[in-house]
């Protein structure tokens, strides 16, 4: 279950679960939607995520290009080694602030 801790300009969201198509476009529509009433600094905490796939990574570049527009970011916190590879495979470390 997705956890999402509001403060003004800022969210943390925890999905809690992997990444992946089954999960993305709900995931999408909570980002779209936080971004929409004008949140500016997400952070999404991974601990308990042990996959992202391609449409996941859409998700999470679509919501940093949101974001960036909007002088904002995308913070991604408590990443697993596995996944910081692909992050930075993908040179992705490069755009998002990435704390393991």
């Amino acid at each position: 279950m997705e956890e999402a801790l509001k403060q003004p300009k800022q969210t943390l969201i925890a999905p809690g679960r992997d990444i992946v198509a089954s999960y993305a476009q709900e995931l999408r529509r909570n980002l779209w939607s936080l971004i929409e009433d004008g949140v500016t600094d997400v952070t999404i905490d991974l601990a308990g995520v042990q996959m992202i796939d391609s449409i996941g990574l859409g998700v999470l570049i679509a919501a940093h290009n949101s974001l960036k527009k909007k002088q904002g970011r995308l913070a991604i916190v408590h990443v697993s080694k596995e996944i910081l590879g692909l992050l930075k495979t993908m040179r992705l470390d490069r755009h998002f602030d990435i704390k393991e």
